[in-house]
């Protein structure tokens, strides 16, 4: 079937990247919903569509919308996406999925009852080089895999003064660094691999257990560019870095660095991959670059271009080596495989994307690594 229309929910940060990229893949953005209706109008009147709805009720009621984007605080997630299921609306949401593993097992049961396609942004997967990286893994190019570490660190509450509503339990969960980043991490290594984690040993630390919050919402990563405002201060009680020791089903072995305080680090997350014959390596703040490293020849970096990456890759870059591809392209990749799998009817089968099943996963591994840091000891992470 052919979407008629997709709604957007979210005008934050990330929203109006949805709305962009669902543009470039010539998709029907009919309408936003912001915090409040004067927020929607604003929002809608910037990205230049064509309705700004009051309410949620108000998006799910009109027919001509046939799937929701949900780009809000994270404990909206699980009641709006019930409620776009109960609709009959597809639904591809933010990370993560609820808020706990009772909330996310609830939502992958009610969408296979559904019928609809059900997605979670999990865009890290579809950089060229990552898909790639994944297509060396399946040939066997690696051999059996014996480790995957890596990092992923950004500065943008690197400051007592930084502040944004990820930062309060009661709005994004009790973990933050590891829920809001490390999981594009651990998503992405056991995508590529095809290795699950089976037990964590972790260790996370809240630098600010006081922060100061402006009189006035603050937009992610707007802070630091703004003049200070008049503040209060707020109990922080969730991480801003931590390590995560990893057992992989098989037995491999990984580690995982997380930071949201780390100067000078925007945006980078990175990972290598050893296996028993050679190893990649790969930073998203150098998108189009792959290191393949080798025991007995020499090592390489292979560049993004579609006439040297393998078929799966191939299908998800738009332009020829030598014209960079970035993070808003890894979103129209992700909505291209969501929206073709709709259209073809094929979601049901193999989706090409990533699901709430891949959501629930993930939370069952955020709680596990909770409790290890809590308890200090080793955690399976449940079935």
């Amino acid at each position: 079937m052919k979407v008629r229309g997709i709604a957007m929910v979210g005008a934050g940060f990330i929203g109006p990247v949805h709305v962009e990229a669902l543009r470039r893949l010539g998709l029907p953005v009919v309408g936003l919903l912001g915090v409040d209706e004067a927020e929607s109008r604003r929002a809608a009147a910037a990205l230049g569509l064509p309705r700004a709805y009051r309410s949620y009720d108000e998006v799910l009621a009109d027919p001509g919308v046939d799937a929701v984007h949900l780009a809000t605080p994270n404990r909206w997630h699980y009641p709006m996406a019930k409620a776009a299921l109960a609709a009959g609306k597809h639904v591809l949401c933010e990370k993560p999925l609820a808020m706990n593993s009772r909330e996310s097992a609830e939502l992958v049961a009610l969408a296979k009852a559904s019928g609809r396609a059900a997605g979670v942004n999990y865009n890290v997967r579809y950089y060229p080089l990552c898909l790639h990286a994944r297509e060396m893994v399946r040939r066997g190019d690696l051999g059996k895999v014996i480790s995957a570490c890596g990092s992923y660190v950004q500065d943008w509450l690197l400051l007592p003064t930084d502040y944004n509503w990820r930062v309060l339990a009661e709005e994004g969960g009790a973990l933050r660094a590891v829920a809001d980043i490390g999981t594009h991490w651990l998503d992405l290594v056991q995508w590529i691999t095809g290795l699950e984690v089976e037990a964590v040993c972790a260790d996370l630390l809240t630098v600010h257990p006081v922060r100061h919050r402006p009189k006035g919402e603050v937009e992610t990563f707007s802070g630091k560019m703004k003049a200070a405002a008049a503040a209060e201060p707020v109990s922080v009680a969730t991480e801003d870095h931590g390590a995560v020791l990893i057992r992989f089903r098989g037995g491999a072995r990984g580690v995982l660095w997380v930071s949201q305080v780390t100067a000078g680090r925007k945006n980078c997350l990175r990972f290598e991959i050893a296996g028993t014959r050679q190893a990649v390596s790969w930073e998203s703040e150098r998108p189009n670059e792959l290191w393949i490293g080798r025991r007995s020849e020499p090592n390489e970096v292979l560049l993004r271009d579609p006439a040297l990456a393998a078929e799966a890759a191939r299908r998800h870059i738009a332009f020829p080596g030598g014209h960079n591809e970035g993070f808003p392209d890894t979103f129209k990749q992700c909505f291209k495989a969501f929206y073709e799998a709709i259209e073809a009817d094929t979601f049901r089968e193999a989706p090409p994307f990533p699901t709430f099943d891949d959501g629930h996963r993930e939370i069952l591994l955020c709680e596990a690594i909770l409790r290890s840091h809590r308890e200090e000891r080793w955690m399976p992470v449940a079935a």
